[in-house]
């Protein structure tokens, strides 16, 4: 069992990342499998006594009388939950500079965004704040955070872990997810939020290629290195599907959701009201459009990863990049494709570009094979060794 948690040293070294926007000041661990690990959770997860505010200025005040049942979980095994973690708006983007609670610095390099929308879950993991976090990944936001940061993530197929307490963005595409410094923390916090099965028979690995996605040349050298580590007999796929069209009709059906979710909230950023016109503002054609392709990537990558076992392949087509620049649009154009599926998926360090900061690959898994999917992880792990702390 956990002593209590040093709470004045959190807080100082938590204040040039703002990783931490609310501390639960009795932080005490408890007896299970979790007793030696310190967790956080992003802001849209219910934790008893804490602001839930999913990033929202209008949520300031509104404070979980529950614990989320992942939550629930992490304390019953021990978890010792330090508080909440700064995340995007609404969970919706991939920079995490909220206009109210301040952006999140990248512990790699301060003044760069950590990704989004749980930028603070990967930046508390990452500068060493805890030992794993909860984010909640829409179309990317646990494993764009795990490439920026340096670290490991995992998002559960849609329906493997509970979304009871969790403020989703959309909950079709939603999953809450973990983020740790290395793939056995990643493991053991999993376990105990999500069910991971083991699926007989052998898997092979498919490489997505000709996406049509522009990598920054560090992603593209380092995913070149990861390729020449696979099996001779790994397969080239295609999706025959424009990866920037799957990921736009994605956005607005994440806008759409949000916005009758929010459309009666006050205290909206100008940012925010603007993304949230994407879905209310289409017309009965584009939204069947969007259903089309939506339904389409659906079933072209569950066929992939049914008949190949694995899907790789980056996690974000660029590195961290500063937060007084504009954020890449393409950032989730790899990682939503898992979450369209509601298929699982883990994000492991690659390697790094030459001024230092890090980058990510992906692989996709089945349902139920997600033992396979973190053994397939730990032994690529391993070749590549491109996990670093961030000093």
């Amino acid at each position: 069992m956990r002593d209590m948690v040093d709470l004045a040293d959190l807080k100082r070294r938590n204040t040039p990342f703002n990783a931490f926007v609310d501390f639960d000041e009795r932080a005490q661990g408890g007896k299970g499998s979790l007793s030696d690990l310190t967790m956080g959770v992003k802001a849209n997860i219910m934790v008893r006594g804490l602001p839930w505010t999913s990033g929202l200025a209008a949520y300031r005040d509104r404070v979980a009388d529950r614990d989320a049942h992942v939550v629930t979980s992490l304390r019953r095994d021990g978890a010792a939950i330090l508080g909440a973690l700064n995340m995007e708006e609404a969970a919706l983007g991939a920079k995490t500079d909220n206009p109210h609670y301040g952006a999140t610095q990248n512990p790699h390099r301060i003044g760069h965004s950590p990704g989004g929308s749980s930028g603070g879950s990967g930046a508390s993991v990452a500068a060493g704040l805890c030992d794993a976090a909860l984010g909640t990944d829409t179309m990317g936001s646990v494993r764009i955070p795990a490439a920026h940061c340096g670290v490991y993530g995992f998002k559960p197929g849609t329906v493997r872990v509970s979304q009871d307490g969790l403020d989703p963005a959309d909950p079709s595409l939603d999953a809450i997810g973990v983020l740790a410094r290395d793939i056995l923390t990643l493991q053991r916090v999993t376990r105990v939020i999500s069910d991971i099965s083991s699926m007989p028979g052998s898997a092979e690995t498919a490489i997505l290629a000709d996406h049509g996605v522009p990598l920054d040349p560090a992603v593209e050298r380092a995913f070149a290195r990861v390729v020449d580590m696979l099996p001779e007999q790994c397969a080239t796929v295609r999706l025959y599907l424009p990866l920037s069209r799957i990921r736009f009709a994605g956005f607005r059906q994440v806008s759409q959701s949000l916005y009758t979710h929010l459309q009666d909230v006050g205290e909206l950023s100008k940012r925010l009201r603007r993304l949230l016109t994407f879905g209310p503002d289409r017309s009965v054609q584009e939204v069947g459009a969007d259903r089309a392709i939506l339904g389409a990537t659906r079933d072209r990558v569950s066929s992939i990863v049914d008949r190949h076992g694995f899907l790789i392949m980056p996690t974000v087509p660029n590195p961290p990049f500063a937060h007084d620049t504009r954020e890449p649009v393409e950032q989730a154009d790899f990682t939503c494709l898992a979450n369209i599926a509601g298929l699982p998926a883990i994000s492991v360090p690659m390697g790094w570009t030459d001024g230092g900061l890090p980058l990510g690959v992906q692989v996709v898994g089945r349902i139920g094979a997600e033992a396979e999917l973190f053994a397939f992880a730990r032994d690529l792990d391993a070749k590549l060794g491109a996990y670093r702390a961030p000093y």
